[in-house]
This record gives structure tokens, C-alpha cells and sequence, in this order.
């Protein structure tokens, strides 16, 4: 007996397992609420973090607790009803880290710029003057006897010399984390994955990577960090965030659980339902064509592709990640390039018995309705059936 199978585990790019784990950090309340003209209320945040909770990430960046009242009692309240890690943000200010703490948080992430645009033109500071922050602010949180994540802040365009100088001064105060941020998203995978590496080099702290889709890079250098030795990546979910958004939380995990076969723990059957909820309450539309969780992502057309798909679905899907795992659903849609076999498994779908004179017959209005850029509604399809005179598998002859 023949063992259908997409040839992936023993074709061309076979798996090679990589890395066997790694832990999702989700910043969709802190990075993916600072997408612009997003905003998510007090009752937003609950309901997220209490899905992303259930799907057992991590860690929950619930927001910047110094931001607001509003924002640092939101924190709090999710603190309390969560058990994932839960993070506040902070600058490398005193207020900042006091504030993170007294919202009962977990870990306090303080940040730094690094790079000296951001240096001089945003922090303006000095370099000497960074790294004594940045030492105080690592030794505040570590006195408060919480987990301490350290960002040098739009790292891949900080000069390697004194990148490695303030991740040595913050690992001398034992600091838990380093988060590597691609600020910009200028980062490639190979050069990221390098300076995951040079980074290592110079800290005994667990690495954490953060990487933005400026040019549509941010999963691949996200992963590629993984590769070569971060423990930890900063997802949002829909890759919501400032500007093109953020790694995304459903592009990763997939990608880590089918592609590399590794374990993120999550529930993965939860992501579509997540994406949905986020995508309502952010007022970020979900592009049809998104991987994953987009409308098209398990959606075929093609007469070839759809014909392969109704005899097995692994001919035209990766195999390694189906609709059931995402808690999505398969779609074959009828349009302007459907074939027959499409064609007649939507007619026995809404019950018709019909012959493949009948078929074709069908197919070609569908084809001629689709080519004016009409949709093949159901009801269109009915009645198409009915113009042919395909029976029922009953018997009646439709109206």
C-alpha cells in the first residue's frame, strides 16, 4: 500500500530540527497597540491576555505601565489573573521601573536607545550616560526581585564595540534577559542570526529577539535569530505594531512547530480564533492573502490546485500545517479559473447528482460569471444547476 505524503520530511528542504524549543514573548498589548490609530480599551486588554493565557505563552507584554493610571492598573489587573510571565515596559528611568514593579508584574523589560541617532536625536544623551542608566535601571528592577529583560534599543544599527560594552555592563548586574530589537527592520537573517551570536559572546543572559517588517522580513530574521541561539522571540498577533508591524505571533509558531518541528507550547488550534479577536478589537483588518489566518490561506481556486486538493490536500498545502491545526477551515472557491472537479464537489455539496455532461455544462457559466467579476454565490450555483436541469440525488429535476 502506498504512504501518501508531500515528500517534505525526506524532499529538498527536508527538516533538519534546528532548535527543538522556543518561547513566545507576545507584545500584541504594548508593541501592537502602538500601531497607529489603534487604541485598545481596558476590557480589550482583559479579553487578549486572557486568550493569549489560555494558549500558553509565555510571557504577556501587557503594556508601558508609566503611560497612565488607566494603563498601569490594566497591567495590574492582568498580572493578577494571568499565569503566563507578565511584563511591563519600562524606560531606564526610576519612575518608570517603580511604576512596572508596583503593577505586581513579573518581569520589568527596560530599554535604552543605543544607536547614536537615537542616542543624540531622541534620548539626548550620551553614550557614557546610556550605559549608567541603563546599570541603575537593571539594578532597581533586580532589587525588587523580579525577571529583568534589557533592550538596547535599535540594536542592528548600534556600533558592535559599544553594543558589546552596555550588554557586558547590564550582564555584570545580572541582568535575566537580553532582547536583541531590530528597531527599524533593516536586519537580514543572516546578519541577525550573526549578531544573535555576537551578542552571546558578551552576556550569560538568555537572548530574546524583536524584530519589525519594515521590509517584510521580520518571521524570517525573527527565526533565523532562533537558529542561531536566542531563546525567545517578541511576536504580536497579525503582526500588528509600529509601522509595518512586528514578527508575527501566528507566522512564527507555525513556522517553528511544521517547519522546524520545535515546541512553543502553544495551542496552536486557538490561532485563528486569537487573529479574529485581535483584528475586531484593534480595527486592523486581517489581509486576505495573510498567512495563516488570512481568508485565502487555505483557500484554492485553480483548477489544478483545487482538483488536487479534493483528492488529497496535501498536494497543494505545506502538509505540515493543515486548517484543522490553526483552527481554520479549508475553502475550494468557485471563480474564473475553477475547473470541473471544483465544479461538481460544490454541486454535490448542495446536492445535486450530476452527470459530467452536466458538469461542464455548469463550469462554463461559472467561468463566464466570474470572468465579469461576479461571485459565485451559492444561490447563483443553484441556479446555474437549475438553467442545466441537473437533478437532485433524490430525483427532482431543480426549477
Amino acid at each position: 500500500m502506498q504512504v501518501r505524503g508531500n515528500g517534505f520530511f525526506e524532499g529538498t528542504l527536508a527538516q533538519r530540527n534546528e532548535f527543538e524549543t522556543v518561547r513566545i514573548f507576545d507584545t500584541t498589548l504594548r508593541d501592537g497597540e502602538q500601531t497607529p490609530r489603534t487604541s485598545f480599551s481596558y476590557e480589550d486588554k482583559r479579553r487578549i491576555a486572557a486568550a493569549l493565557d489560555d494558549a500558553n505563552v509565555d510571557v504577556i507584554e501587557a503594556g508601558f505601565p508609566a503611560n497612565s493610571e488607566q494603563e498601569a492598573d490594566a497591567v495590574a489587573d492582568i498580572a493578577e489573573s494571568c499565569t503566563a510571565t507578565v511584563c511591563g515596559l519600562a524606560r531606564v528611568v526610576e519612575s518608570d521601573v517603580e511604576t512596572a514593579v508596583n503593577a505586581g508584574v513579573d518581569m520589568v523589560h527596560v530599554f535604552a536607545s543605543t544607536s547614536d541617532v537615537q542616542i543624540e536625536d531622541s534620548m539626548h544623551s550620551t553614550r557614557e550616560q546610556v550605559v549608567e542608566r541603563s546599570v541603575d535601571a537593571v539594578e532597581q528592577a533586580k532589587a525588587a526581585d523580579v525577571e529583568v529583560m534589557f533592550s538596547p534599543m535599535d540594536a542592528t544599527r548600534t556600533d558592535p564595540d559599544y553594543l558589546a560594552e552596555i550588554v557586558e555592563a547590564v550582564d555584570d548586574v545580572d541582568v535575566d534577559w537580553i532582547n536583541i530589537p531590530d528597531t527599524c527592520g533593516v536586519a537580514t537573517p543572516r546578519r541577525f542570526g550573526e549578531l544573535v551570536e555576537f551578542v552571546s559572546e558578551h552576556t550569560d543572559a538568555r537572548i530574546d529577539v524583536h524584530t519589525h517588517d519594515d521590509f517584510g522580513l521580520a518571521t524570517a530574521n525573527a527565526l533565523a535569530g532562533v537558529e542561531d541561539g536566542a531563546h525567545q522571540v517578541q511576536v504580536s498577533v497579525n503582526g500588528i505594531g509600529e509601522r509595518a508591524g512586528n514578527a508575527a505571533f501566528e507566522e512564527v509558531v507555525m513556522a517553528a512547530e511544521s517547519l522546524y518541528g520545535a515546541d512553543t507550547g502553544i495551542e496552536t488550534t486557538a490561532i485563528k480564533e486569537i487573529s479574529d479577536l485581535v483584528s475586531d478589537r484593534s480595527s486592523v483588518p486581517v489581509p486576505v492573502n495573510k498567512p495563516v489566518v488570512g481568508a485565502n490561506a487555505f483557500a484554492h481556486e485553480s483548477g489544478i490546485h483545487a482538483a488536487g486538493v479534493i483528492e488529497n490536500s496535501e498536494t497543494f498545502e505545506p502538509g505540515v500545517m493543515t486548517p484543522q491545526m490553526v483552527g481554520a477551515q479549508r475553502e475550494v472557491v468557485l471563480g474564473k479559473h475553477s475547473g470541473t472537479h471544483a465544479v461538481r464537489q460544490h454541486l454535490v455539496d448542495e446536492g445535486f447528482d450530476p452527470t459530467e455532461q452536466e458538469v461542464r455544462a455548469v463550469t462554463k457559466k461559472v467561468k463566464a460569471h466570474a470572468a465579469d467579476d461576479e461571485v459565485v454565490t451559492k444561490s447563483v450555483l443553484r441556479a446555474f444547476a437549475g438553467e442545466v436541469g441537473v437533478e437532485r440525488e433524490r430525483g427532482e429535476v431543480t426549477a
